[in-house]
């Protein structure tokens, strides 16, 4: 991918998107500032702005002028919020960071939503994804609450329940660490069949068998080995039930 139209990118934000974002750049041939932190105006022909949602008015204002392009990474918050820049673009990489020295290559291969309030914000921010090798497609201001809500139940909720997870087998005598190398090829499998195959086909297990003796057994030993997560195991049982088309055994 060519950087002629834009070859100095400017990186605010020294967290983990932050950081990663300006390796990642640099890798793929453009001249980058940063990242700054707070109070450090970088220059360049475009600014990204890598900082919290609640922070990205203010940093907009901040870096407003010195740059032709301003651009935010969050994938919830409106184009709106980077006025008074004149034109103003998103890119949010549908992927995780945990500040490793491996973020900088997790960016190839993966999706990037993109937005622009202009036709060039736009092409620019379609550039900047297709050098880091992302597969861009465009999100309406409108869109964003659905395809970040997606976004967290997708990566954020599911650590949640397989720390719920690793939290009941504790009771088979299985220790954290054990638990996590016991159950990880279990979820990489599962993980692998939901995207090749669709969560209906993907599904396994009691519920999916109606086998609901089976499903009471693990709800009595939800209940007695960490009772405060079975409201989130009977809320799982009701959604596997509906996706494998499956009712309850009355009582």
């Amino acid at each position: 991918m060519s950087n002629e139209s834009l070859s100095r990118i400017g990186v605010v934000g020294r967290g983990r998107l932050g950081r990663a974002l300006a390796g990642a750049l640099s890798a793929a041939g453009y001249e980058v500032a940063g990242p700054a932190g707070r109070g450090e105006l970088p220059a360049g022909d475009a600014i990204v702005l890598c900082v919290p949602d609640a922070e990205i008015a203010a940093a907009a204002a901040a870096v407003a002028g010195t740059a032709r392009l301003i651009g935010h990474t969050s994938g919830a918050t409106p184009l709106s919020a980077l006025e008074p820049a004149a034109e103003r673009f998103g890119l949010h990489p549908l992927q995780t960071f945990t500040g490793t020295d491996a973020d900088a290559g997790r960016f190839a291969g993966c999706r990037c939503a993109v937005a622009g309030s202009s036709a060039g914000a736009l092409h620019a921010a379609t550039e900047l994804a297709r050098a880091l090798r992302m597969v861009p497609f465009e999100l309406a201001d409108e869109q964003r609450p659905a395809y970040h809500a997606a976004a967290s139940i997708a990566s954020n909720f599911l650590v949640a329940l397989e720390a719920a997870a690793e939290e009941v087998a504790g009771a088979a005598g299985l220790a954290p660490e054990e638990a996590r190398a016991a159950l990880a090829p279990l979820v990489r499998a599962t993980v692998e069949n939901w995207a090749e195959l669709g969560p209906r086909r993907a599904l396994t297990g009691p519920v999916a068998r109606g086998d609901e003796l089976t499903v009471a057994r693990q709800r009595e030993a939800v209940r007695r080995a960490a009772p405060q997560l079975e409201p989130l195991f009977d809320v799982m049982v009701e959604r596997a039930r509906a996706l494998a088309g499956t009712e309850a055994v009355p009582a």
